[in-house]
């Protein structure tokens, strides 16, 4: 007789069903693993024999044999270790086996019996509800996937010993309540930035469109601190961006204790980052900085710095939302909808630019610098934005005197608001940003009257426009429509777009 427990593999996000299967039969005493397990599902046969010897329930000396089917998928990860060895304890009577049909379990088991935590719970939990079935995880795990409905029935115990004595009845283990983290530190608030006009608009415009955006500036000009006070402005995310953002934080295993934050994920890497740190990969695949800064803000400091190959790994999820690591024999996709803030020096000494300073090498030391950012990924770069070194007139002047960060969430919201309710109102309710519309889309919405059009002509010819640019250029020149509260784009908001657009003879 064959015993059964539904538990899942992992292929990006999603929750992929696994059967696992155990005969025990008659025979030399062995255990045998199959269904391509990697390292970790093999080393699970030795985690499960001793947490059921510390549990008290020793394996008959026969042949025990455990397949994950289907064969052909490869099997990654602890999780495998729970329903394992629930299916040993179904096959040899010390649980009943009907007790774990309409269940699907995953957790990783000690030698002493108890269970751990493991990534991918939420997915898994999300998966169990839309396959009808309740989840068996551990008690660490439960408020994280009490966030996949209040209808899924979770069991989440301590120890392999209090789960049997669930299954059996004698103990009962309440259902877990979802987790919520509260961040107790405020965010860095905008009113901290002294002078840095333009710098401040540009922000709120990237803000309120999801726009990308790259800061240029002498060293200490505030670039950094401008980008680390974005999250300030920005509003919470809705409830399908969190569900999404919380997936591949639990992917990822970053959701300490199963608590959910609505902020936006904020992600800054070292320029140091491999390929693979930034896109996600590895031999083990797992996502990268943006794919875990999905719905959230990718900040690239010292950009010229970041190695070009993987500066250029960014140009597909920047365009479509999503990074697709493609290997051998698998292809698993990671939602990656960010929006880029970089901030980098003009030159290789940081002061090209500045009044009385000249670079040794001329106009060559900026040339070379800024040529180590390919034309492709800049032209992915809707506002560029030139940071001057603050005066001492700025420094000096009272705190009071610069706006508060609530002050501009505020309008930015509603911008916000105005671009998902004429998304809404076009049939794309997917869509909540000005800087995520197609170009059909963004065409149709600005539609630029006779005078615009001569504007970005004139441009278009002037500084070669891509077709990309151009269209990057009406998407902000909608965002600072909505912003002014008006109710069509008109020539004043394209030349305020084109400038941001054309700044350092960047293209």
């Amino acid at each position: 007789m064959v015993t059964r427990v539904a538990t899942v593999a992992f292929a990006g996000i999603e929750a992929v069903p696994v059967d696992v299967q155990v005969q025990i039969a008659p025979g030399n005493a062995n255990f045998i693993l199959v269904g391509l397990p990697d390292k970790a599902v093999k080393e699970s046969g030795e985690r499960v024999r001793a947490a059921l010897f510390a549990s008290g329930i020793g394996l008959p000396p026969k042949r025990i044999t455990v397949n994950l089917a289907p064969a052909d998928l490869p099997k990654e990860g602890s999780h495998y270790d729970l329903p394992i060895a629930l299916g040993i304890m179904a096959a040899i009577g010390a649980i009943p086996q009907d007790a774990l049909d309409g269940y699907l379990a995953l957790g990783e088991l000690g030698l002493d019996g108890r269970l751990a935590h493991v990534g991918g719970v939420l997915p898994a939990a999300i998966a169990a509800q839309a396959r009808e079935l309740g989840l068996i995880c551990a008690a660490a795990s439960g408020p994280e996937a009490a966030w996949a409905g209040e209808t899924l029935d979770i069991i989440a115990a301590q120890s392999l010993l209090a789960l049997a004595n669930h299954l059996t009845g004698h103990q009962r283990a309440p259902r877990p309540l979802p987790a919520r983290h509260l961040p107790t530190a405020a965010l860095p608030d905008l009113s901290e930035v002294r002078g840095q006009q333009v710098a401040r608009r540009a922000l709120e415009v990237a803000a309120a469109g999801g726009h990308n955006l790259l800061l240029i500036g002498p060293p200490g000009a505030g670039k950094s601190m401008l980008a680390a006070r974005l999250p300030s402005i920005l509003p919470p995310l809705n409830p399908r961006e969190l569900l999404d953002v919380s997936m591949i934080q639990s992917i990822a295993g970053e959701l300490v204790g199963g608590a959910i934050s609505d902020r936006r994920p904020f992600r800054a890497p070292h320029h140091s980052a491999s390929m693979a740190a930034l896109v996600g990969g590895g031999l083990r695949v797992r996502p990268g900085e943006v794919s875990l800064a999905h719905n959230g803000v990718l900040f690239l400091d010292e950009l010229p710095e970041f190695a070009p190959g993987v500066l250029d790994s960014l140009r597909q999820p920047l365009e479509a939302g999503e990074t697709v690591i493609a290997r051998a024999n698998a292809r698993i996709a990671y939602p990656s909808r960010v929006q880029l803030i970089a901030a980098m020096n003009p030159c290789k000494c940081g002061l090209a630019g500045t009044p009385g300073h000249t670079c040794r090498r001329g106009a060559a030391c900026a040339d070379d610098y800024q040529a180590r950012v390919s034309g492709p990924f800049l032209d992915r770069i809707d506002i560029r934005i030139d940071v001057p070194a603050v005066t001492a007139a700025d420094m000096i002047a009272p705190a009071a005197a610069s706006e508060s960060s609530a002050a501009v969430a505020a309008r930015v919201a509603a911008a916000r608001e105005r671009q998902r309710q004429r998304f809404l109102d076009h049939g794309a309710p997917a869509l909540h940003t000005n800087a995520a519309a197609g170009p059909s889309l963004i065409e149709a919405l600005v539609n630029p009257d006779k005078d615009s059009q001569t504007l970005l002509l004139a441009a278009a010819e002037r500084f070669n426009l891509s077709a990309r640019a151009y269209h990057r250029v009406l998407k902000v020149a909608l965002t600072l429509a909505d912003l002014a509260g008006a109710d069509r784009v008109t020539r004043p908001h394209i030349a305020e777009a084109l400038s941001y657009r054309l700044n350092f003879g960047l293209g």
